[in-house]
């Protein structure tokens, strides 16, 4: 694996996101960590993942630069990959609970959000759906998921804003369950998710799928014509101008 480090630790996964310095999220990448939780889904030894960056990232989401390049068959297909995941990681059913180390928005906080429990590490990151601004239209399915844990309303607002959250406000409006000092956050992570192993395995997997049924239902269902709107978008003289310029100032970085 290039872009991710697992280790395991009395029948506990932690996976690391391990790709560059802001753990940007690739065709790669993606495609390890589906692979990856497949793979834990199915072994009886595993009872539960914790996922991570490292530095000052958790992930800075999507790889704007690679996918600026795609010609049309290959953004639709990195688009139906990502989509894929979100499926995936929305249902898994084992524990998992994110270690938010630093900066997490866009495709980082997908992530996040699809973890039944959301640690930050305190200090100046930021975290929240930013997409809109960038042009890009969020699915339905992805505002389903940011909507569960900050409620409609509140969801609608951020959204359509591209609000980008500090760890406190996070924290208030309840997009992350807990702060905690960043030298401390695996500690607290793993506190968590052995509560959550403890229990009876059948019971608790079972009842997060009863939880979860609308939104495995919502990011599970046929994408084909959010994906459509989408790529449009995508591929419009505005989206473009506006990712050329944050490509070029990331560049200058």
């Amino acid at each position: 694996m290039n872009t991710i480090k697992v280790t395991i630790k009395d029948h506990l996964s932690i996976i690391t996101l391990d790709r560059g310095k802001s753990n940007a999220l690739n065709r790669e990448m993606i495609t390890e960590l589906s692979d990856m939780l497949h793979n834990i889904a199915g072994d009886p030894n595993i009872a539960g993942v914790i996922i991570t960056g490292k530095e000052n990232f958790f992930s800075a989401g999507l790889d704007l630069i690679e996918l600026y390049n795609y010609n049309e068959a290959e953004a639709e297909s990195f688009w139906h990959l990502f989509l894929n995941f979100t499926a995936a990681i929305t249902a898994f059913k084992k524990p998992l609970v994110a270690a938010v180390n630093g900066h997490s928005p866009a495709g980082g906080c997908v992530i996040a959000l699809a973890c039944d429990y959301r640690i930050m590490a305190e200090g100046n990151y930021i975290i929240g759906l930013n997409e809109v601004p960038v042009g890009i239209i969020v699915p339905n399915s992805i505002f389903n998921l940011y909507a569960f844990w900050l409620g409609q309303a509140n969801a609608s607002r951020s959204l359509l804003e591209g609000k980008l959250f500090s760890p406190d406000e996070a924290l208030q409006i309840g997009l992350v369950d807990e702060l905690v000092n960043p030298a401390g956050i695996l500690t607290a992570a793993e506190r968590k998710i052995r509560k959550y192993m403890a229990m009876e395995r059948n019971t608790w997997e079972q009842s997060k799928l009863n939880i979860r049924q609308g939104l495995i239902a919502s990011t599970g269902a046929d994408q084909s014509e959010a994906l459509q709107k989408m790529l449009k978008q995508w591929w419009a003289p505005t989206t473009r101008n506006i990712l050329k310029t944050i490509i070029d100032n990331l560049q200058k970085k």
